[in-house]
């Protein structure tokens, strides 16, 4: 079995790995959250990175401006005129885009033009020979017509546009997501319960993050010790932490950017990224199935050369194990996602104050937790993200498991309530 190795940006944080109780939360700070610096970004990006590059003509010398917007168009969910130019004119040029720009034009679409430009993806479908932008293009038509008709329209793309698709993962992927996906969201998710004692058989530190299939609406994380007690405040109540699974995207699961998988990922330590909108608070370094050695995800030496989906589903109770939406990060890991971490954010959360997660924000995947700073000093206001790496600290080790699950369809943010019920009936 082929693995795929960490990708060069992960193995930079890896190897600025920092001791968490080496830290303050007094000491972390950045100026790139004070009002000055947050309003001239907000005017690059308006006026600059889409505005002014929304007069210009695509070619070979502006290309690399118009993948840049696309990219601010989707993180920031920026809607303008200039933003639809940007859109249109790449559109009209897609053929002869570098493959980079069709991918960060599509993930633009997708995010903010759900309906504006079927057409033109619809055309894209019938010639697009990348796997991975096929893919993008099939569910951004999926979101506005599920009908048997376009399923054996993709259907018969596949087999058309690529050779041998049955082995390749993005391609599986998306054919199951089209086939089952509607059903999954009206499936019972298993006994909360019975995951919560069965991680007393791994004996492993444990997050929980709690989500709605519809990942508009925040979630919640808790953590469980080694010992499976839940840390909890010192007067007994349960720790919980605001945390959004959302992409800016919402691309399904499967596909670069998307939303955070379902299932399992390895927490490997803490460190701190040096990437701007992440922010200076710790985060917390996972892995995807495939996404480095698999004695690395499992903490244990493992036979590579079986198939792993069985020794991954053995991180579920039997309950579980055929569950098939906690395979989603397994799934997504094959299909060559990386880089999914839990981390703070400094990105201003007014861009998103009419969406249903305000205040927090989204990312390009990853678990993104709460975090409000003082915009005069830039000082750290509210700090979900240094709870929840406090608590998973708090007891010793700082590498376990963190599981991902949508607990249910409810257009709501999950609530402590909610939370502290399920871990009752432990």
């Amino acid at each position: 079995m082929k693995l795929i190795v960490l990708p060069p940006a992960v193995v930079l944080l890896l190897n600025t790995l920092l001791c968490h109780a080496q830290m303050r939360r007094e000491d972390v700070r950045t100026d790139f959250v004070t009002y000055s610096k947050r309003k001239l970004l907000e005017k690059d990006i308006r006026e600059n990175i889409i505005g002014k590059t929304a007069t210009f003509p695509v070619d070979s010398v502006t290309e690399y401006r118009f993948e840049s917007a696309c990219r601010a168009i989707t993180q920031f969910m920026i809607t303008d005129d200039r933003s639809k130019i940007v859109c249109d004119k790449l559109f009209a040029g897609y053929t002869t885009l570098e493959y980079d720009t069709r991918q960060a034009l599509l993930e633009a679409a997708y995010a903010v033009y759900p309906a504006d430009y079927i057409n033109a993806v619809n055309n894209i479908l019938l010639t697009e020979t990348d796997p991975k932008l096929f893919a993008m293009a099939a569910v951004y038509l999926y979101r506005t017509d599920s009908s048997a008709a376009l399923l054996n329209k993709v259907k018969n793309r596949i087999t058309i546009q690529f050779a041998s698709a049955d082995s390749i993962p993005v391609l599986v992927e998306l054919k199951k997501y089209l086939a089952g996906y509607r059903q999954q969201v009206q499936q019972p998710t298993p006994p909360l319960s019975a995951l919560f004692r069965y991680q007393q058989d791994l004996k492993q530190k444990v997050i929980y993050s709690f989500q709605r299939w519809n990942r508009d609406y925040p979630g919640m994380a808790i953590v469980q010790n080694a010992d499976g007690s839940f840390v909890r405040h010192p007067d007994g109540r349960l720790m919980v932490f605001e945390q959004l699974a959302r992409s800016a995207s919402d691309l399904p699961y499967f596909l670069t950017d998307g939303s955070t998988p379902q299932g399992v990922y390895r927490i490997q330590g803490t460190a701190v990224s040096n990437n701007k909108l992440i922010g200076p608070t710790p985060n917390l370094q996972m892995l995807l199935p495939f996404e480095s050695y698999w004695a690395s995800f499992f903490y244990m030496p493992v036979d590579s050369v079986v198939d792993m989906l069985n020794p991954y589903l053995q991180l579920f109770p039997a309950t579980w194990r055929m569950y098939t939406p906690v395979r989603e990060a397994y799934y997504a890991g094959k299909a060559a996602r990386t880089a999914i971490i839990t981390h703070g954010t400094t990105i201003d959360p007014e861009y998103f104050n009419d969406k249903p997660w305000y205040p927090l924000t989204p990312t390009m995947g990853c678990l993104c937790t709460k975090e409000l700073w003082n915009i005069t000093n830039g000082n750290l206001l509210i700090s979900e993200q240094w709870n929840l790496v406090s608590a998973f600290t708090s007891s010793p080790g700082n590498k376990g498991y963190l599981y991902v699950i949508n607990v249910d369809n409810q257009q709501k943010p999950v609530t402590r309530q909610e939370v502290e019920e399920w871990v009752k009936k432990k």
